[in-house]
């Protein structure tokens, strides 16, 4: 069972050197704020908030206990961490508000920010995202030979999430200096903690994890300082992660407009006597120098702070922009490439060792590279292609994940936010859906919503025509080309495996980064034996032509390649354009294609409908409707699933099987 700090309790040795005004601010300030913003709401000059009252003892008691250098990752009501770490109240008020001066310039709302100079990650509304992060900055902080930890917020509901139990995995199994800190305030929306819990205390859950389980009354302020403090001393010695459960309760609705009328009248009235506020302020009286009429003139001095800082930013103007600056802001800059010398040496790779010697060169030329993903350690990874990276780099940089996709890439996030450059391996990309959440609403908004880099690459086997059936072929590149934020490459040669690699690794942005299992061994080509780039957003005109364009990616890119072969012995010159890159695609670089030829298809391996070859068309047909002289044309797979034998695939799913006749039909038109 875990074990339970007391509740009541007199100052302890040490206590006597505590700043306790320094206390009864932080904790009263977060309340001030709170009853102002709930004012404002009657007043009609606020519409929203989430309310974190009667539960203020947990942020500010956690904030409190931690050093400056530790990280937090907080919720929507954990306002005290906020403002314990010291930010300050009138850009505050301005993102809390909406208005102009806030910290993510309108692109996000209250708390879904970080402020690094801070050591706050903020959140993203799906529960349980943020605590695998808090796994990545502990990794990164044991990396550097820090002390700083880590400590996450989570409500109660998101103890059910599988991101919950991904993490505190992962912590366990690597020793993080990670503290888990669940708010169990009793209420999801509306639906009691003991419909949706089966088990009387969360904090036992730290036993399936052999770390410690503690269980804190969270209104009692003292009683959080001395959970967190052993917590973050037992994790600064190496120890390894804790669970702490902070019993609190929520005394307003889970947004305001949501009221409490779910709540029994007597459980409000029960923990109204447990408020936090007027149990330290009796506290202070009692066991400090602090009197009655101090703890009032603070209160008085920080009501009148709030107030300022809460009418400048009702004065403000709601946050503007342009349509250049919100579409710059989704990417961070790229920065300048390094492009192969010409008189480079170069001998004959497979496409596998192209990718090998791209991984390994990248970890050669910047120590901040690091490896995580199934197996890929001493096994060298499914498809061998970090075979001898871990006697060449060693363990802490080539690290075997346990089967965790999303812990995984929220542990990549984490990394990156503190300065590294995780190389994440995905067994295969059919996997990616269950990292779906962590990359598309977390990984690639971060840039976008508060100005973070975030160079996480996300390395993929995808596709078919290995006979592999449903789950290990799947090309899902079009899933992730509708997540801004999200840069998406598909090398179809050795070179360009390389040399793409090399780039997206060096981009402070996040990429998906799609390998052709087929192409593995399938494909050997010339490639050139020192580190170089190849700019990521361009296309490689694989063949000239004069009759047809055929955009491609990956393997279908050597579909074209041999029916412009065929073609061209039968009188028709085809131009082949390997896209290369599909986010941002090289739009222009097409349309300049279809200048000359006037005519486009566009093939690849993925079902026909929703697949990116729809993009393509469909922007060529409105951008460069006067340059062609034929309808657009999609070849595609079928729209099933793969099937498993070789013979459906080729004869009947593949696009291969229909692209020479529809090739043949848009040369007739």
């Amino acid at each position: 069972m875990a074990d339970t700090a007391a509740a009541n309790r007199k100052p302890r040795r040490g206590q006597a050197r505590r700043d306790w005004e320094a206390l009864c601010r932080a904790l009263l300030l977060p309340r001030l704020i709170e009853e102002r913003m709930l004012l404002l709401i009657r007043q009609g000059r606020l519409a929203k908030w989430f309310s974190g009252y009667g539960q203020e003892a947990v942020a500010v008691g956690a904030t409190a206990a931690l050093r400056p250098e530790d990280w937090i990752l907080p919720t929507h009501r954990n306002l005290g961490v906020w403002t314990t770490r010291g930010v300050p109240l009138k850009p505050l008020f301005c993102q809390l508000m909406g208005r102009a001066g806030g910290f993510t310039k309108g692109r996000d709302r209250t708390f879904h920010f970080g402020l690094l100079e801070k050591r706050i990650v903020g959140m993203i509304s799906h529960m349980g995202a943020m605590l695998p992060v808090a796994c990545g900055l502990g990794l990164a902080e044991r990396l550097r030979g820090e002390k700083a930890v880590a400590l996450a917020f989570s409500g109660d509901g998101a103890t059910r999430e599988g991101d919950f139990h991904e993490a505190v995995n992962l912590a366990a199994v690597w020793k993080l200096p990670v503290i888990f800190l669940i708010e169990n305030n009793l209420y999801g929306l509306s639906t009691p903690v003991n419909e949706a819990i089966p088990t009387k205390d969360i904090a036992d859950a730290a036993a399936a994890y052999a770390i410690p389980g503690v269980i804190v009354d969270g209104n009692d302020l003292m009683a959080v300082i001395e959970a967190v403090e052993k917590a973050a001393d037992r994790a600064r010695r190496g120890r390894g992660p804790t669970l702490i459960e902070a019993k609190t309760f929520r005394m307003r609705g889970h947004e305001e407009a949501s009221g409490t009328k779910y709540v029994p009248k007597e459980l409000l009235e029960q923990w109204a006597r447990k408020d936090p506020i007027a149990r330290f302020t009796r506290f202070l009286v009692e066991h400090s120098h602090l009197t009655e009429e101090r703890i009032d003139a603070i209160r008085g001095e920080l009501a009148e702070e709030i107030l300022t800082a809460a009418e400048y930013a009702l004065a403000q103007p709601v946050t503007e922009s342009t349509l250049e600056a919100e579409t710059a802001g989704v990417f961070a800059p790229s920065p300048a490439w390094t492009p192969a010398a010409v008189d480079a040496p170069r001998r004959e790779l497979r496409f596998v060792d192209a990718v090998s010697e791209g991984l390994r060169q990248a970890m050669e030329r910047d120590e901040r590279v690091l490896l995580l993903g199934q197996d890929i350690a001493e096994y060298g990874g499914v498809f061998k292609v970090t075979q001898g990276f871990l006697e060449r780099f060693g363990k802490e940089r080539v690290r075997n994940t346990p089967i965790i996709e999303s812990g995984a890439a929220g542990a990549a996030l984490g990394l990156a936010l503190a300065g590294w450059k995780p190389v994440l391996e995905i067994q295969y990309a059919d996997f990616l859906s269950c990292a779906f959440n962590q990359i598309a609403n977390n990984i690639a908004t971060t840039h976008y919503r508060w100005g973070a880099e975030v160079n996480v690459t996300i390395r993929a086997p995808y596709g078919g025509s290995i006979g592999a059936g449903p789950f290990h072929s799947q090309s899902n590149e079009a899933w992730f080309c509708h997540v801004p934020g999200l840069k998406v490459v598909v090398p179809a040669t050795p070179e360009d495996a390389k040399g793409l690699l090399l780039a997206a690794i060096a981009d402070p942005n996040p990429v998906l980064f799609l390998e052709h299992k087929y192409l593995y061994r399938a494909v050997r080509g010339e490639v050139p034996e020192p580190a170089y780039e190849v700019p990521l957003g361009k296309v490689r005109i694989a063949r000239e032509g004069r009759d047809a364009t055929i955009v491609a990616w990956g393997l279908a890119v050597h579909w074209a390649l041999e029916e412009a072969a065929w073609f061209e012995e039968h009188g028709k010159s085809l131009e082949v354009v390997d896209l290369r890159t599909l986010v941002p695609w090289d739009r222009e670089a097409v349309l300049a294609s279809l200048d000359k030829t006037s005519r486009l298809l566009v093939v690849h391996e993925a079902p026909r409908t929703a697949g990116f070859g729809a993009e393509i068309a469909a922007e060529i047909a409105e951008a460069g409707f006067e340059l062609l002289d034929a309808p657009p044309v999609r070849v595609a797979g079928l729209d099933t699933p793969i099937p498993f034998s070789k013979s459906l695939e080729a004869e009947i799913y593949s696009a291969r099987s229909r692209l020479r006749g529809a090739l043949e039909r848009l040369l007739a038109y």
